[in-house]
């Protein structure tokens, strides 16, 4: 065996089933060596996207997804979607090809420092240097992604490393990584403390980030609000912790989340964080907060605590080991019925979509409402970045976290429908449908040919509006209305472009064709593009749309 066979054989000790990659000369003999092994190679149009596709695939299989680029651009192609693994705490391996050794540092064809250009965003990464390290390298990079807080590790591959002859046999071996060190048992005593604190509380608050999910401890954090009766707010990535149509769910906080979230964290006097960087897109005022509440931050990185705010109980450890913890140490401790009523009473003023004429436009909102009812949430959904992406937080009911998946932390438009793809790779036992913006699915519609060539059953939903959404409300917000680079009416026709790569298609303009319009979709188990056409000036209501701007621009 060479090299390139013995990272493929170490692929496969690590569980590997699919690659997602683009090939080149620096990787071609890796891509050959997975030829003759049991791994499936998908490949994508572009490199970004097969790191998209692995972070979709490793999300659902809660496994490290793996994706291949050569040396030089096709490395740098992946480095977006590697950041926005990073930011999500998303498992995944990144296998890059390199020039020969002996070239290194010469500004070689197709060269790059792959290693020091994601230093900023990878947990870790290996430039090989010797064939017989392979087996170990790849060991510990699966180790490292997938343990702690879970995260990309990039292998860089010289040329020469792969072609290289590999005489010793594959086994397993221990693990020890001296300076990588797991988070054991969290503290008994700041258990206590949180406890203490809660039992005092009047007016207490779970606030579920992403690291809820990370760490798998979705069922003991439903058992502990079941048992307590406390309220449950989250974040972007901490959607579907708590199923969001539950009585116990009060909404996404944030700049673009629900008010009665963000009224309930704010009337709040103990909020019990998990697993979330209290980013600024979540609490925008973090001093403010910190100064009135009684904060306890519960997270597996130490880095995190601190970083972002001081709370007044740190807790570092696994968020399913500090729950199991807190259920045995809480005691009959009940939420207040007055706190809850309050809560319920600031929920009810906010009440669903109601829509029931047509104006020649779709509601989104009403749309993803509806997709949920239809469907009763039993699908995989991903969303690109901007509108469609924030109308899907708000309005679709997610009750599994891991069965919505979006680029919460980096933003990342032209993530959803390679997203998408990868779900749709690692289960066939549920529709995988892509909520996408006509902005956003111009960025990654190239993988339309990877859906056609590989027969992968997406669904696409296109919110149609001629803008980038996002940007042209928070001009008419904060500009002035001055509506600079966000009309995007040169597009094409998505309709006969989908029709192009064999995908049937459907069209939509009114309220009322919504429900014939899903069933379609939802009738087979091959793909679909679904064209909905939505009002330009949406987001905000009555006051945003044509009359209101030249009013407006008059005064």
């Amino acid at each position: 065996m060479n090299g390139a066979d013995i990272a493929v054989k170490a692929l496969e000790a690590n569980g590997v089933k699919v690659v997602f990659g683009y090939p080149g000369a620096s990787n071609a003999p890796f891509v050959d060596s997975i030829s003759r092994s049991s791994i499936d190679y998908v490949l994508t149009r572009n490199e970004q996207g097969a790191a998209h596709m692995a972070s979709g695939y490793g999300r659902v299989n809660h496994v490290a997804g793996v994706c291949t680029a050569t040396s030089g651009p096709g490395a740098t192609n992946l480095i977006t979607a590697i950041a926005t693994a990073y930011m999500d705490s998303i498992p995944m391996v990144a296998i890059t090809g390199q020039v020969k050794r002996e070239l290194i540092g010469k500004d070689a064809f197709q060269e790059v420092d792959i290693i020091g250009a994601t230093l900023p965003f990878t947990k870790h990464s290996y430039l090989v240097k010797d064939v017989s390290d392979i087996p170990r390298i790849v060991d510990e990079a699966f180790h490292i992604a997938t343990t702690g807080r879970p995260g990309p590790v990039l292998i860089d591959f010289p040329l020469d490393v792969l072609a290289d002859d590999y005489d010793d046999e594959v086994g397993e071996r221990e693990i020890n990584l001296r300076g990588y060190k797991l988070v054991g048992k969290a503290n008994e005593s700041q258990i206590k403390k949180v406890a203490d604190a809660l039992r005092k509380a009047k007016k207490p608050i779970i606030l579920a980030g992403g690291g809820v999910c990370c760490s798998e401890a979705v069922d003991e954090v439903r058992k502990f609000v079941e048992l307590t009766n406390v309220p449950v707010v989250s974040t972007m990535m901490g959607l579907g912790v708590v199923p969001t149509d539950s009585d116990s769910y009060y909404g996404m906080i944030g700049s673009h989340g629900k008010k009665c979230a963000n009224v309930l964290l704010n009337r709040s006097d103990f909020i019990l964080a998990l697993g979330t960087r209290l980013g600024d897109r979540s609490i925008a005022n973090i001093k403010g907060l910190e100064k009135v509440k009684k904060l306890v931050h519960v997270d597996i990185d130490p880095a995190e605590i601190g970083k972002n705010t001081l709370p007044k109980i740190p807790v570092v450890g696994d968020i399913k080991d500090v729950t199991e913890q807190l259920i045995n140490v809480v005691g009959d401790y009940k939420t207040s019925q007055e706190w809850i009523d309050e809560a319920h009473e600031l929920r009810n003023e906010t009440s669903r979509v109601q829509v029931s004429e047509d104006t020649g436009f779709v509601n989104p909102k009403y749309f993803l409402e509806r997709l949920s009812a239809i469907t009763n949430s039993e699908i995989y959904l991903t969303t690109e970045v901007g509108q469609n992406q924030i109308w899907s937080a708000n309005h679709y009911t997610i009750k599994k976290p891991d069965h919505f998946l979006t680029s919460g932390g980096f933003g990342t438009m032209g993530y959803g429908l390679p997203a998408a793809i990868g779900a749709s790779c690692a289960q066939r036992d549920l529709p995988v449908v892509a909520i996408m913006g006509d902005g956003s699915f111009q960025m990654d519609m190239v993988e339309l040919g990877t859906m056609k060539q590989y027969g992968i059953p997406v669904k696409m939903v296109l919110f149609k509006n001629d803008r980038l959404g996002m940007v042209h409300e928070l001009q008419y917000l904060n500009y002035n209305s001055n509506f600079q680079m966000v009309d995007i009416t040169g597009g094409p026709d998505f309709c006969k472009l989908a029709d192009a790569y064999g995908i049937r298609t459907g069209e939509i303009s009114e309220n009322s064709e919504i429900d014939g319009a899903i069933a379609d979709m939802l009738s087979d188990d091959k793909s679909y593009f679904l064209v909905v056409n939505v009002n330009p000036f949406e987001p905000t209501g009555d006051a945003y749309n044509e009359n209101a701007l030249n009013t407006k621009k008059e005064a």
